[in-house]
Order: structure tokens, then sequence, then C-alpha cells
């Protein structure tokens, strides 16, 4: 199955820092800042924190289509946060999500600001608030609330599960991949048998759209872990169709280019405070390097 020796755990587990993987140098087994590290406040109501992972990406595709809905409220500023430098263990980060994770929020259109961490709490807050993106309908909403946890249930195997052993780990174990590409295929079987028989996850456009098109949307597009060919989503006919719908949406457009510091140069926008941004920031127009 694999050339890796054995291994038998011992009884009480220890932490070895830097035990290899690309992310080794920021992973720690314990909560808190590492750093007292202030973040930027700018004008508008909502504050973001983030990158342009699936889970930031969430978050800004909804922004984007609610100004594009006409809801002026909903103007952001996004700030970069460097999970690759540690920017989520700086004090005020960790203020805002203690779990030091993007992306995260501060809602400061109130009289009291009010803090907002993990991306579907988020995604189901601004919903709740302009009255948008979350079907009218009780039957329908029900259905978008339970398409909306199930992404947040079965991410964690294809990000942490399938892309990590697949893409990140420093030894690639055929068990570990086989285990998580079963899974992640299996999850792209429960939505293509859904989308064969529905537009869209809950009878209307929705938050539970943008939080799975986020993941497994990009994936069947080919932007995810370089993995398309390997788990064969081609075959995956009904997802591959609803995923090309949603990213031909201007907003989908825009909202994946905020807080993205990888990528081509056209698409980044690392930071987001005005709606022109689009036309003027992106890193190939500013001349600055990825």
């Amino acid at each position: 199955m694999t050339d890796l020796p054995d291994y038998t755990p011992p009884k009480v587990w220890e932490w070895e820092p830097g035990n290899g993987g690309k992310f080794a140098n920021i992973n720690r087994p314990v909560a808190g800042p590492t750093a007292d590290k202030e973040l930027p406040v700018g004008k508008h109501p909502y504050q973001l924190y983030s990158l342009a992972t699936p889970n930031g990406v969430k978050v800004t595709v909804l922004l984007e289509e609610l100004l594009e809905a006409g809801h002026k409220g909903a103007e952001y500023d996004a700030w970069l946060i460097n999970i690759g430098e540690g920017d989520q263990f700086g004090s005020d980060f960790v203020n805002i999500n203690p779990n030091s994770k993007i992306p995260a929020m501060m809602d400061r259109s109130g009289s009291t600001p009010q803090r907002m961490f993990e991306s579907g709490s988020i995604m189901l807050h601004l919903a709740e608030k302009f009255g948008a993106f979350m079907p009218k309908d009780a039957g329908q909403r029900t259905e978008c609330m339970s398409w909306l946890f199930w992404q947040m249930g079965s991410a964690p195997y294809l990000g942490g599960g399938f892309g990590h052993f697949y893409a990140y780990a420093p030894v690639k174990i055929k068990y570990c991949i086989d285990r998580f590409a079963m899974e992640t295929k299996r999850q792209l079987d429960v939505l293509d048998r859904h989308l064969a028989d529905n537009d869209y996850m809950a009878g209307e456009y929705s938050i539970a759209d943008m939080a799975i098109w986020a993941w497994y949307g990009q994936l069947v597009l080919g932007r995810l872990y370089d993995a398309a060919e390997f788990l064969d989503v081609a075959s995956y006919k009904n997802v591959v169709k609803w995923a090309e719908k949603i990213d031909a949406r201007p907003a989908v457009q825009r909202g994946r280019m905020v807080n993205r510091a990888f990528g081509e140069p056209e698409t980044q926008l690392r930071e987001r405070h005005d709606a022109s941004d689009f036309e003027t920031k992106t890193q190939d127009k500013i001349g600055t390097e990825s």
C-alpha cells in the first residue's frame, strides 16, 4: 500500500514543530494570538479580513451580489490576511475569530460593532440583514439552509482531506488520497444527482449556491489542486453546467478577485475599498509583483 514505515501512535501525542507539509511553519496545536497586531478599519459598514481561498470567496461573492442587486448598505472594505505569513494569529484578528481562520468580518452598521466568523454564519447574517439570496418560501428556505450546512460539513473532506493529502502533504500516501478522493467523488455525485432536476440548490439562486460553488464549482472548473483530471470532474455534467452558469455572473467574477494574492495579476485585487478598484487596482494595473 505504501513504502512508509508502520506507525504506532504513542499513548500521549506530542507536537513536533515543523513536522512536514506546506503550512508546517504556521500550524500549531494551541489557539490564541502570537503577536500584538492591529487590523486596519476602512470607511464602510462592513470590514472583511480574508484571503481568496474558497471560504473567503464565498463571502466576497455574496457581498458583490448584494451590491449588484442594489443593496448599497452592503458596501465593504476587504483587507488581505496572508495566512502563509501567519496574519491570522495577530491579536486583533483573534479577537474577531478566536479560531484564527479566514474569513472574519466586523459589522459596523449598527450602534454596537458585531464580530462574525465562520463563512456560513457570515453569509447567513448578510442574507437575513438584507433580505436577499435567501428564499422567502419556508420550504425552500429550509432546503437552502440544509445545503448550506451540507457544504460547511462536507468541504473539510475536500479541502482539509483530499486537498491536503493530494496537493500539500510532504509525501504521497495512497491510502489517504484514495480515502478522500472516494469521499470527494461521492459528494460530487450527491450534487450531480440533485442538479439533474434542479437549476439551483434551493429553487432559486441563493447563498447555498454561492457557498457550494466556491468549493465544488471551482473544483469542476479546474481551479483547485490541479485535480480535475484525477477526479474525472467532467463526468459530473450537471455540476459542470451549474458551475459554469454561476461562474458567468459578473458579481461572482468580481467576488473571486477580492483578496486574491495568487494567480494571474489581472485576477488579483488584494484589497477592495470601492467598486472602481476592479478597474484601477488589480495587480496588473498597479504594476506590483505577485
